[in-house]
């Protein structure tokens, strides 16, 4: 599987979604984040279209001071928010989580406060990495 550029990555081996899960939002709130929402898609492309894949997950972190220094930076940062971090089992049964890079997502917003912002973000979630 190719790695996106877009995104810090990392194999946490064979461990449960759940297990991922846990670590990634026990990490990420060592940095301020929260998980704001969750989405098993597995589970709802089951619901919705009768697909099964392997567990995959979709979580929304947020760290509400920078969040709101971003949203008084430019108002429709939102569009861009919340950092997105996904877990999901591999082919070979182990556990990748992903992690969306802020400094490559925010370089379509044209305003200097926002790349400073993202550089900021950009730094936590590296270390939210390193901690898993």
């Amino acid at each position: 599987m190719k790695e996106a550029s877009y995104g810090y990555h990392k194999n946490l081996g064979k461990v449960s979604v759940e297990q991922a899960t846990a670590r990634v939002t026990a990490a990420l709130a060592t940095e301020g984040f929260g998980i704001v929402t969750e989405m098993n898609v597995a589970e709802t492309l089951r619901k919705k279209i009768n697909v099964d894949i392997r567990p995959y997950r979709i979580l929304g972190a947020c760290n509400p001071g920078l969040a709101h220094a971003a949203l008084q930076a430019e108002e429709m940062i939102g569009l861009l928010l919340p950092c997105n971090v996904v877990v999901f089992e591999r082919e070979d049964g182990t556990v990748n989580v992903s992690l969306a890079r802020p400094s490559s997502m925010f370089q379509i917003v044209d305003n200097p406060d926002i790349r400073g912002l993202a550089s900021e973000v950009d730094a936590k979630i590296q270390r939210v990495l390193e901690r898993l």
